[in-house]
């Protein structure tokens, strides 16, 4: 078999020798292609988290912006508020500065005070600021300028002049116990003065009411018992002036009635402060009794020869002390 010529078979050679340089050369520009492609790619992936770092430093510098904007309006409104309070509390303190003021003198139970007051101030006003003063109570006021100060007006429109005296007269709550004294106080101290003294029937201004002797018409006395009232008044019995008197009890009135010749005078029961009463010598069957219509011994109403029986019923019925026997 002839070979072909040499000419023939280098050109067949350089073909093929072409075709693995272009696929040599494709595969290099493949190759170079997918090079950039991956660095492209890296450098996209690298730049990822350095974008997000800047945001999240731009979000934070965000936050801290709105935060302080936020703390700086919060405590501007707090110093508002608090400028605002403050107004307020002042306005409330200064209430009685405003306008126009006077000074009063305060006259009450010998003794002078001095007030300033503003001249809008009505008289129920005037009344908290003088107990503020005396600590007397308003509703145990009397003030009085140029007449009684009513509560209603001001003292603009009562034409009250600074420097012009007002009058108070009133009595504090401690006063007013100080002179009520209880019934029961009264009863002891009697009680204790009745152990101090001499016996009454001793004493010269029932001397001569006992020594006129025991009535004749005298209700008979038993000694050694206690009876409950009598149905009929007590009677034959004499006063201080030595006439007769009888003793009425009106328990469906609550009064007691004592009559004389002259009147019967008609007392209710619940004035009587006391009972006092003593047996008389020599006749301890029979009581001289004292019964309290004021609130001292002066006022006592001088009754002798009172039955022993009924002393202890009588003083029942009156003090308020109901028994039955």
């Amino acid at each position: 078999m002839k070979m072909p010529p040499l000419g023939v078979w280098l050109p067949f050679h350089n073909n093929k020798e072409l075709e693995q340089n272009e696929s040599i050369h494709h595969f290099s520009v493949l190759f170079g292609e997918l090079r950039d492609k991956g660095s492209q790619v890296t450098m996209q992936t690298d730049a990822k988290p350095k974008e997000e770092e800047e945001d999240a430093c731009t979000s934070e510098t965000t936050e801290k912006g709105d935060s302080e904007s936020t703390s700086t309006s919060g405590n501007a409104m707090g110093s508002t508020a608090t400028q605002d309070s403050s107004s307020i509390s002042n306005g409330n303190d200064n209430t009685e500065e405003e306008g126009e003021m006077v000074d009063l003198k305060i006259i009450w139970n010998k003794i002078k005070y001095d007030l300033r007051i503003p001249l809008e101030s009505t008289g129920a006003r005037l009344k908290e600021k003088i107990h503020s003063l005396t600590g007397l109570p308003p509703a145990m006021q009397k003030v009085m300028y140029k007449g009684l100060v009513p509560e209603d007006k001001t003292l603009r429109e009562m034409k009250v002049t600074s420097g012009a005296k007002i009058m108070v007269v009133g009595s504090t709550i401690n006063d007013v116990l100080a002179v009520s004294t209880p019934k029961e106080v009264v009863q002891q101290e009697a009680k204790a003065d009745e152990n101090k003294k001499e016996p009454l029937c001793r004493q010269k201004q029932h001397r001569k009411v006992l020594d006129k002797g025991k009535p004749e018409d005298v209700m008979p006395a038993i000694k050694g018992t206690k009876e409950r009232l009598p149905t009929v008044p007590l009677s034959g019995m004499y006063n201080k002036s030595g006439g007769k008197v009888r003793l009425t009890f009106k328990l469906e009135q609550d009064q007691l009635w004592i009559g004389t010749k002259e009147r019967t005078e008609k007392v209710p029961m619940g004035s009587i402060k006391n009972v006092v009463s003593e047996p008389i010598e020599d006749h301890e069957d029979y009581h001289m009794m004292a019964f309290q219509l004021g609130p001292t011994e002066a006022s006592q109403y001088w009754v002798y020869w009172v039955p022993t029986q009924f002393v202890d019923a009588i003083k029942d019925t009156v003090l308020g002390k109901w028994q039955y026997f």
